[in-house]
């Protein structure tokens, strides 16, 4: 049904191995934790890239793999996808990161101003504004804050969940090959952009061009409006597309010297 090129083949039996052998251990050590996590190794930049959280997030990765990664490798060859492929799984987790750093940062200033200033008001801003997934799990407590907002243990459980909430999110690692399968899909748009695409749902032919301003477009809108527990790295997808457009552009301006 798919006629399978070597590399693909190889990813597809690396990632499929992995997933059987994967654990919660695995993950918290081979997943990319955030560059103000305790538990961020620079590895996990490329090991994060063959972890899946599930068999629906390795089967829709996979799917993507086998439909548009074989003419991309027959188009370029073997070694310039294989660039391809981790030059825009390292993109993804880059700017994943980079946007990362940016939210995590101004959550860890709000909480060192919350430790100089603790009470019920700048504690239910926070919760508001950096935590809202946790609202609901906190509502007993943020109740009994605001009757007794002056009562020490009060103020001091607030700094500890503060505390506790920051950590919480840092250690959260990201996993997928997500980034480099947008690139992928993004690649074989620029050189395919008619070629037609028979989709599922609904069931209707589209030309790969506009498929991929759809997954560029929505993306981007989730990337930006996403609400804190889709738990889904929207700007790693949009990195993987971004790095490659700036790769084929550049290999498409470096045409006599590649082909």
């Amino acid at each position: 049904m798919f006629n399978l090129t070597p590399v693909v083949r190889v990813l597809l039996i690396i990632n499929v191995l992995v997933f059987f052998v994967t654990n919660e251990s695995i993950i918290d050590q081979f997943g990319l934790h955030s560059f103000l996590s305790d538990k961020f190794n620079p590895i996990q930049l490329l090991t994060h890239m063959f972890l899946h959280g599930g068999f629906g997030h390795i089967f829709s990765n996979m799917i993507g793999l086998i439909v548009f990664g074989p003419m991309l490798e027959t188009f370029w060859g073997p070694k310039r996808f294989t660039f391809f492929y981790f030059f825009c799984g390292l993109g993804a987790a880059l700017l994943f990161s980079g946007i990362n750093y940016f939210e995590m940062h101004d959550v860890y200033e709000t909480i060192q101003a919350y430790r100089a200033n603790p009470g019920f008001e700048p504690f239910s801003g926070f919760i508001d504004q950096h935590a809202s997934a946790y609202y609901d799990r906190l509502l007993p407590f943020i109740e009994q804050f605001k009757q007794f907002p002056n009562d020490s243990k009060n103020i001091q459980d607030s700094i500890a969940i503060a505390n506790r909430i920051f950590t919480n999110q840092v250690d959260e690692p990201m996993v997928g090959a997500s980034g480099a399968i947008f690139g992928v899909i993004m690649g074989f748009g620029l050189l395919f952009p008619n070629t037609q695409l028979f989709l599922l749902f609904p069931p209707i032919p589209v030309k790969a061009k506009y498929l991929v301003l759809f997954y560029g477009a929505f993306e981007l809108y989730s990337g930006v409006y996403r609400a804190q527990a889709d738990n889904v790295a929207h700007f790693a997808h949009i990195g993987g597309m971004l790095f490659a457009f700036i790769l084929v552009k550049y290999w498409g301006s470096q045409r006599k010297t590649f082909y």
